[in-house]
């Protein structure tokens, strides 16, 4: 709560009335005071909520600063590296789908894999690809101390700033984090291999997931999260498809176009799309695990 007079920064009660002009707060002219009811805390306050969205702002600014560049790109069609952004987009990705991870991860994704979890608690092999920061890779170490996690991803100031992460949270010995992209990361015999988020911003999808096919234990199993998408564009003209297609504009198909393949699945790829990338690669399991509307949980085995 805060006050709307008396105030001697006139400036943080000249933002409070634009927050609860927009809606972002509520004032109660009774007591010149603002608050926040419950979903906006959820929303905008809490970062243990999988309701926390303030988080991707970052990206959102990173978007602006990095303007003048993906303009040119979409003139010349020669796309836009992940590494090419300012790094506000690293903090911003990684705070806008940690929540996800802090609060299903553990508690309902893993749990919904035939056998997985078992497996990790007796002790199994993980490969995190595409790991960022490392906020799912950590919350893997945490969840089943007997097994070894490996996080890999190509950005190497990512993999700086999850090694540093898993030193200050005493995980350095059973996770550990590699420079490799999803094509060529090194290791084979896993029993879990995880990809949040990130299919659909590689170049060649295909060829990174028989990559995967060949690094899997042959009963391992993969999970494959990605936003929430219907097969058909009407499917998606949604809030989700607001937030997720603008972002892809951006960020996520610029980067795919940069690499080899240039596939551009877009972040709104749908369920029959990915059906066919893991199919083709060699996949003959395919199921969706957990009903959830912001997200795709999927399961694939060989």
């Amino acid at each position: 709560m805060a006050e709307a007079t008396n105030c001697d920064e006139r400036y943080v009660a000249e933002w409070l009335c634009a927050q609860a002009a927009s809606d972002y707060c509520h004032y109660d002219p009774t007591t010149g005071r603002f608050h926040l009811d419950d979903a906006q805390v959820a929303c905008l306050a809490d970062e243990s909520s999988p309701a926390f969205l303030a988080g991707g702002m970052a990206v959102v600014s990173a978007a602006h600063k990095d303007e003048d560049t993906v303009t040119e790109r979409f003139r010349t069609g020669k796309g836009t590296g992940w590494h090419e952004h300012h790094h506000d987009l690293f903090i911003g990705t990684e705070r806008f789908f940690r929540p996800a991870y802090a609060t299903q991860l553990v508690s309902t994704w893993i749990p919904a894999l035939d056998g997985v979890e078992a497996r990790l608690r007796a002790g199994g092999r993980v490969a995190d690809v595409g790991c960022g920061h490392g906020a799912s890779t950590l919350e893997l170490a945490r969840a089943f101390p007997n097994s070894q996690v490996t996080g890999f991803d190509f950005h190497e100031a990512s993999v700086d700033v999850a090694r540093k992460r898993a030193a200050d949270a005493g995980l350095s010995d059973r996770v550990n984090f590699e420079v490799a992209s999803a094509h060529s990361f090194p290791g084979s015999g896993f029993d879990l291999v995880c990809v949040f988020d990130a299919l659909h911003d590689m170049g060649d999808p295909v060829g990174s997931a028989r990559h995967i096919r060949n690094a899997l234990a042959d009963d391992g199993t993969w999970l494959l999260v990605e936003p929430r998408a219907g097969d058909n564009i009407e499917d998606n003209l949604n809030l989700l498809g607001r937030i997720f297609y603008s972002a892809s504009t951006f960020i996520c198909t610029p980067a795919s176009r940069a690499q080899d393949g240039a596939a551009c699945l877009g972040a709104q790829a749908g369920p029959a799309r990915l059906r066919d990338v893991v199919t083709e690669a060699g996949f003959t399991s395919f199921r969706e695990a957990v009903d959830s509307p912001t997200n795709l949980v999927l399961e694939v085995r060989p």
